[in-house]
């Protein structure tokens, strides 16, 4: 077989649709690279239990994973997930700059334990074990990540807002809806990923790495810099796709299985 390969993936987008289902033939795929001597890691901007929970939908049990952007970065030890490592920052500046700026934003802060608080109108976010405050109380604790939703404003509105604020000492990106995930700052899936590799002993001319959003395009950049292969998925940005050296097909159309099947065959 050709030398094993670290491969980054994203979830949302990437392995999974955007109503959360999974193709059997992703799945299928996915298995099938590690069987062929691959190592997965996931690389995504939720929470540690909604990375675990999409690891046991793929039927996997990665040595590593990184969530919350890479300010959160968790080893498999035993049977559970631990943090080996986890970014912090104080919230609370960004988010009454954001505040100022979309009056009628939603919030959520999720802390260095997991535990999640958020504002009224947080539509379609898992909320399980979730706290509902007041704004004030965000404010409070330090977060691992922040995430803004605006429903009121197209993206290309909420890009131009978000872009005019001047967010200083965060890390940011913007979804494909009207949405801002911010980390602390310099933490991305970048540094994450790359806390994984030197761990597991991969340089990243050996890595693959495969995103669709705006907080893809650090991974990409960091990846493609060190000659390895970053690929985008065909419903991508512009903006993302010209972060990538390769663009596979859309996650509707299985892209990620197209790309993982030719690395299982050895291509």
């Amino acid at each position: 077989m050709t030398q094993p390969l670290l491969i980054g993936l994203d979830i949302d987008g990437t392995i999974v649709r955007e109503d959360d289902s999974l193709s059997p033939r992703v799945a299928d795929a996915v298995r099938a690279v590690i069987d062929a001597g691959h190592t997965i890691v996931l690389a995504t901007g939720r929470s540690q239990a909604t990375t675990e929970s999409t690891a046991e939908r793929l039927g996997l049990e990665p040595s590593h994973l990184v969530a919350a952007n890479g300010a959160l970065v968790l080893e498999r030890r035993g049977s559970e997930y631990e943090a080996i490592h986890v970014e912090t920052f104080d919230p609370a500046p960004a988010l009454r700059t954001i505040a100022q700026g979309l009056p009628t934003g939603s919030f959520m802060v999720e802390d260095a334990s997991g535990h999640r608080r958020y504002t009224n109108g947080m539509l379609d976010w898992n909320l399980d074990q979730a706290e509902q405050v007041e704004f004030e109380q965000l404010l409070e604790t330090r977060a691992m990540r922040v995430v803004v939703m605006s429903p009121d404003h197209q993206v290309d509105d909420f890009l131009e807002i978000v872009e005019s604020m001047g967010l200083h000492k965060v890390s940011y990106a913007i979804g494909y809806s009207s949405w801002l995930d911010i980390a602390p700052d310099g933490v991305n899936k970048a540094t994450g990923l790359e806390r994984v590799a030197d761990a597991l002993g991969y340089t990243r001319e050996r890595m693959v790495v495969v995103g669709d959003g705006r907080n893809d395009i650090d991974m990409f950049q960091w990846v493609v810099a060190g000659s390895g292969r970053a690929v985008a998925m065909g419903q991508a940005p512009d903006e993302v796709k010209r972060a990538a050296n390769e663009v596979t097909a859309s996650v509707e159309d299985d892209g990620l299985a197209v790309l993982l099947e030719g690395l299982a065959a050895g291509s």
